[in-house]
């Protein structure tokens, strides 16, 4: 696994895992704040910015779900797997489950819904993208802008669920679990 320690990711998925975290959670405070702004030009320019960043987001997504098919996660420690409940453990695969799955349902809703009002996606306002789907007002708003609106806060969720088990595992059971992915190395005390 790219010389990484035994039970710690690989600095690839290291690096995908915390670019996507940062570049998620800034896409939804920005999502969150364009949706508030009169048009103007600094909402266009945050429209932009949350497009750019959506799409950044899915070919993300697509790299990293390619490379943990080829790179299987490092198992979890003996004595944490033995110390978590059941429940816990199917948790952890649920909310895995639906970050991998919102990772694409989310930006792929955005781009259709962009799509369907008719507005380009410029990735980066360099590459045109294909239209995701046909010019259609009524289906944008209707069903497209609700349901890219719905994905996101769904996302929220399942990030601060993961939050949250993340720093449970390293205050209250403090077993090391954190380590596992810090990018920083093993710093993180047990």
């Amino acid at each position: 696994m790219s010389g990484a320690p035994a039970g710690r990711y690989d600095s690839v998925a290291l690096s995908l895992h915390w670019l996507m975290a940062l570049l998620i959670v800034t896409s939804f405070c920005v999502g969150l704040v364009m949706v508030e702004l009169p048009m103007s030009l600094m909402r266009l320019k945050l429209i932009n910015w949350h497009k750019w960043a959506g799409i950044t987001i899915l070919a993300l997504a697509a790299l990293r779900l390619v490379w943990r098919i080829g790179h299987a996660p490092p198992p979890l420690a003996a004595a944490v797997q033995a110390a978590m409940p059941r429940w816990q453990k199917s948790l952890r695969r649920a909310i895995h489950g639906a970050l991998y799955l919102l990772f694409f349902v989310v930006p792929l809703c955005g781009w259709a819904y962009t799509s369907a009002l008719g507005v380009p996606v410029v990735w980066f306002g360099v590459l045109p993208l294909p239209d995701f789907v046909a010019v259609n007002k009524p289906l944008a708003e209707d069903v497209l802008k609700p349901m890219h609106v719905a994905g996101a806060f769904l996302l929220a969720a399942a990030v601060l669920v993961h939050i949250a088990a993340v720093l449970k595992h390293q205050w209250i059971d403090r077993d090391g679990l954190l380590g596992r992915m810090w990018p920083w190395g093993r710093g993180v005390s047990r």
